[in-house]
């Protein structure tokens, strides 16, 4: 995969940044290409070097007929599994970190609370807000809006379940 300097790309585990361009360093007496890339969100850089950047998980923003399978995944029915809530909080980290936005909307959908439903526990909600939070960025640079219209854009498509 090719980066150029400006791209929206996703690391797995950090949500949407920016690519600032590719930079020669030196480590352990060896000159090593990497790929700099910056998040707005938490004031990171994060430098990938060039021949892991594939099997790091990063990569450029999903197609937009992927993102319409993530969306089409919210108007589902949430599909709990009867075990531990400490064994389902692993699953929804996983499918968070591997970056996959249908997984994520898999989780957002899952532990998405409707009115007059039971109140979420504090875990719950984290790890929902994390998953629509990583969602709604991804979705507002491939539409290019804010993550605020995102979010409402992914709550429309909740309800419309």
């Amino acid at each position: 995969m090719e980066f150029k300097t400006g791209d929206h790309v996703v690391y797995p585990t950090h949500g949407v940044g920016t690519v600032q361009g590719i930079e020669t360093m030196s480590a352990a007496g060896h000159a090593l290409q990497v790929i700099v890339v910056t998040f707005e969100e938490n004031r990171m850089t994060l430098r990938v070097p060039v021949g892991k950047a594939a099997s790091s998980g990063l990569r450029k923003l999903t197609a937009p007929d992927a993102i319409k399978e993530a969306l089409e995944t919210l108007k589902g029915r949430a599909r709990i599994k009867r075990t531990m809530w400490s064994r389902r909080a692993q699953e929804y980290e996983a499918k968070i970190n591997s970056g996959d936005p249908v997984a994520i909307a898999e989780v957002v959908r899952d532990l998405h609370r409707n009115a007059g439903q039971p109140d979420q526990s504090f875990s719950e909600r984290q790890i929902y807000e994390q998953a629509m939070d990583r969602l709604a960025a991804e979705v507002a640079a491939i539409d290019r809006t804010d993550k605020v219209q995102a979010t409402e854009k992914l709550l429309a498509h909740l309800k419309a379940g």
